[in-house]
Formats: structure tokens, sequence, C-alpha cells
């Protein structure tokens, strides 16, 4: 039976359909806080939940949101934007969802979880081949493992 590690194929997609379904979802919701929401709107919305600085961090984790779905869709700086947008839903899970138990209709964290534990699968695995990180970068490690061997 082949497994992820010896099929570099199947590997390549299972980090690629992570990718394009967490950036997706980020993205999306990075997009909501600025059109739907508005900056000001998801100000008094983390003000409301007791987020500190909530005029700081709003448009913080918009930006983040957004940019980072995007970067995640692509492959691009994946393991940074990864990492980054994990701390973003524990944050949100401390902040916001904890109290409220586990499931979303109740205001829990389920998707805040599903979404931050996707994000630090991809910081710790990296975006896989088929992603502009590995195009960039992943040519240059290739050689140089070629001649340290």
């Amino acid at each position: 039976m082949n497994n992820l590690e010896n099929n570099p194929r199947l590997l390549a997609a299972a980090q690629s359909v992570l990718r394009l379904a967490i950036g997706f979802l980020f993205a999306a919701h990075g997009w909501q806080k600025f059109s739907q929401f508005t900056i000001d709107g998801t100000t008094a919305s983390f003000a409301q939940m007791g987020v500190p600085g909530a005029s700081f961090i709003a448009p913080v984790v918009a930006t983040l949101e957004l940019v980072g779905g995007i970067a995640l869709i692509l492959g691009v700086a994946t393991r940074i934007f990864g990492a980054l947008l994990a701390l973003d839903m524990a944050g949100a899970i401390v902040l916001a969802h904890a109290q409220n138990g586990v499931f979303v209709a109740n205001g829990g964290f389920e998707l805040v979880l599903a979404l931050g534990a996707g994000a630090l699968a991809l910081a710790l695995m990296g975006p896989g081949r088929w992603a502009v990180d590995h195009l960039i970068f992943g040519r240059k490690r290739a050689k140089r493992a070629a001649v340290s061997a």
C-alpha cells in the first residue's frame, strides 16, 4: 500500500488540497472583515468580545487573513503565513470562542480549531511541490543537497 512518504505525487496533491481549502477559507474571512463587516464593524465586534487593542488588531487580522489566505493558495511564504494564521486562530479560540464550547452554531471553536490546525500543518510541512515557494526555493535546496552529498 502506498503512503504519502513513498508517493511524492500523492503528498504534493494532499499539500495542495490543504493549501487551497485553508487558504480559500482564510481569504474569504479576511475579505468579509473588509467588505461585509467593514473594519469599523470588525473593530466594534472585537472590542465587544474583549479583544485588547481592537482598533489595532482588527485591521491587522483582516489583512493577515486576506493576504495570508491568498499566499497559502499560491504557496508563497507558506510556512510563515501558516504559523501566523495558526497564532491568529489560537488567539480567536482563547479570546472569543472557547467559552462557547465546541460547536460553531453556539459561537464555539470548531471552525477556528480546524482552520488553525490546517494552518499549523502547512507551517510544519511546507507548501509541497506544486507551489510558488517550491518553484523559487525548491530547486536551490535540491542543488545544495546534491553538492553537499
